[in-house]
């Protein structure tokens, strides 16, 4: 064979006819990609809108628990209320659910965000208590040994919960015996300890109220083994504060901010002399009694009108454990505007409410920056 003879040529494949397979394999391939991309984004669940009147939760500080599966937590905006419900003879009513209340902010019904009962999953709610004792020279040596032994009593009606007491005593100063301990002997140690002030010239029940207030803010948090905690002052005295340095409104804000409710046992003093026998047995308003400590606080004032004052602190000790917690955040608008704001909480016909609180003082704009370059 010739050197430069040409070789013989392979047929060359038909390559046209291939481009419609290829064609269609990049097509399905193309939507497999992109339907591989795109799945996730359809199977994502679009987030929940946010409803208008709950806030981002700022600064969470305690765990409040509604039940079993939800948990509250307590934020600068959320506002708490104590309310206790009572019927036509003044005795506690405990069966309320939420839907058997109304809450009113200036008026306008709001929903509620948290709603808590006296016992919740068979555990009571857990009781922070201050006594407050006066022992001015207006104090006999009899009333303040009776007074000890029905202090002892209201502590035993509480032993079925998790419950701290303090004591301080007031005249011309304010002095703690006990901090807060659910040590009965320790308590008993304080109550023997107490001692009338002789030629005592004042009486400051405002300063020894107000003392306790920052006694409960600083040492009784306001949740205990996630529960509520129930804060409350039982101030023991004649009704006539003298010498004070804080003032009575000054003490009733105070105490609205913590959450704290003031209960007073006003003994006998020279009111009832001045009542004549026919109404010896509903003596002349005191100046405690007119402050509107009481009343302002969801607190309540009893007379001591027998010796025996156990029956008396018994029936206090029911009052203090007996309340609800209603909670609700105001909406956006009135929540830093610096303004009071009234509040109302409506029971079924026929109980009477008594609330911690007869409003809530928001905060304006610029405190609110302040405190949070504080916290940054």
């Amino acid at each position: 064979m010739p050197i430069d003879a040409p070789k013989p040529q392979r047929p060359r494949p038909r390559v046209w006819r291939l481009w419609p397979c290829l064609a269609l394999l990049i097509t399905l391939a193309s939507s497999g990609l992109i339907c591989r991309a795109q799945a996730p984004q359809a199977e994502q669940p679009q987030p929940e809108q946010t409803p208008a009147q709950r806030p981002r939760r700022v600064t969470p500080t305690d765990v409040l628990p509604e039940d079993n599966t939800e948990v509250y937590r307590v934020d600068t905006d959320l506002v708490l209320v104590d309310a206790t419900v009572t019927d036509a003879t003044g005795r506690p009513v405990r069966n309320l659910q939420a839907k058997d209340f109304k809450l009113y902010d200036d008026g306008i019904e709001r929903p509620l965000a948290f709603f808590n009962v006296e016992r919740r999953g068979g555990v009571k709610r857990p009781v922070a208590v201050v006594f407050a004792l006066d022992v001015s020279g207006s104090m006999t040596g009899e009333e303040m040994t009776r007074l000890g032994n029905a202090m002892r009593a209201f502590s035993e009606r509480l032993v079925d919960r998790d419950s701290v007491f303090a004591v301080m005593t007031f005249g011309m100063r304010v002095h703690v015996l006990q901090n807060f301990t659910g040590d009965e002997r320790k308590l008993d140690h304080a109550l023997a300890r107490l001692a009338r002030e002789e030629n005592g010239l004042s009486t400051h029940t405002y300063d020894a109220v107000d003392d306790a207030i920052r006694l409960l803010t600083r040492d009784a948090p306001r949740t205990r083994e996630r529960q509520l905690l129930k804060r409350a002052v039982v101030v023991v005295t004649d009704g006539f504060p003298v010498g004070d340095t804080v003032a009575p409104d000054t003490v009733i804000e105070r105490a609205n901010a913590a959450d704290v409710s003031i209960y007073t046992v006003t003994l006998p003093s020279f009111s009832r002399l001045l009542a004549s026998n026919e109404t010896a047995h509903a003596p002349l308003p005191t100046p405690l009694d007119v402050s509107g400590l009481v009343e302002k606080t969801g607190g309540t004032n009893v007379y001591a009108t027998d010796k025996d004052y156990e029956p008396l602190f018994h029936a206090l000790a029911e009052e203090v454990t007996s309340s609800y917690v209603l909670a609700f955040y105001p909406p956006e608008e009135k929540r830093h505007d610096g303004r009071f704001h009234t509040l109302r909480i409506q029971a079924p016909s026929g109980l009477a409410v008594r609330q911690s609180r007869p409003g809530y003082q928001s905060t304006n704009s610029k405190q609110k920056a302040v405190g949070s370059e504080r916290q940054n």
